[in-house]
């Protein structure tokens, strides 16, 4: 157990005295929970400052990645006591999972308790692909692929362009497979972008998330990163 403001200072983050100063502030945050002075932390505790994650010096870290099912809550844990995705990985590591996937939402979901990396990953100037497919009604015509592409207007911003690519079309059911590969990664994004367009998603489910797929896990199977894998993804972006 180590004070947690000798744990920021280690990281690289900030001295000990500007890390005490930022936990008096309230802006330090252990497992989801405001730090107090002289508060004492483990190995398993996951620590932000104004919202990031703090790397840790020890090195020993997890990397998973998930199928994750429908009906699954992307937290570390829930006050309702549904069923997470940290609850479906065997390990005895405080890990968490990077971003996030609507509870109905299925796919690619990588869980760690590398900061670092998480904070690499999620960074929106880093453009990491995201690679959704999703199942919507009706028919998509070539106009509102190209808006989609352009980007759509949705809450107060504007989405980035993208890649749009229709992968099948049943006009008996009057639905389609739309392929997207976005970068962000803001609340409900795919599905307000059909929306805008004047389509509803029925099914949605992440292919890949920055070049990793899940094409030979089933649902609710997850399997570890290679060391290899680990170095590609902090080769990505800046």
């Amino acid at each position: 157990m180590e004070r947690i403001s000798k744990v920021i200072a280690s990281s690289g983050y900030a001295s000990r005295r500007k890390a005490d100063m930022l936990i008096s502030d309230g802006k330090v945050l252990v497992n989801g929970e405001v730090a107090i002075l002289g508060q004492k932390v483990d190995g398993n505790d996951v620590i932000t400052v104004d919202g990031e994650i703090i790397n840790r010096s020890d090195g020993n870290y997890e990397y998973f990645l998930l199928n994750k099912p429908r009906g699954v809550i992307t937290s570390n844990a829930d006050p309702e006591g549904r069923k997470t995705v940290v609850d479906l990985i065997d390990t005895k590591k405080r890990i968490y999972p990077v971003g996030r996937l609507d509870y109905d939402t299925t796919g690619a979901l990588l869980l760690t308790n590398d900061g670092k990396l998480t904070n690499k990953l999620i960074h929106p100037k880093n453009n990491i692909d995201k690679v959704y497919l999703a199942k919507i009604k009706g028919i998509i015509n070539v106009v509102d692929i190209e808006k989609l592409k352009k980007g759509v207007k949705i809450d107060n911003y504007t989405t980035s362009p993208c890649k749009v690519k229709v992968r099948k079309v049943d006009k008996k059911t009057n639905t389609c497979l739309v392929e997207l590969t976005i970068h962000e990664g803001h609340n409900h994004q795919v599905k307000k972008m059909f929306e805008e367009v004047g389509y509803d998603v029925v099914r949605l489910t992440r292919k890949s998330f920055a070049g990793l797929d899940v094409k030979n896990l089933k649902s609710g199977e997850y399997r570890s990163l290679s060391i290899k894998e680990v170095q590609r993804l902090y080769s990505l972006g800046k």
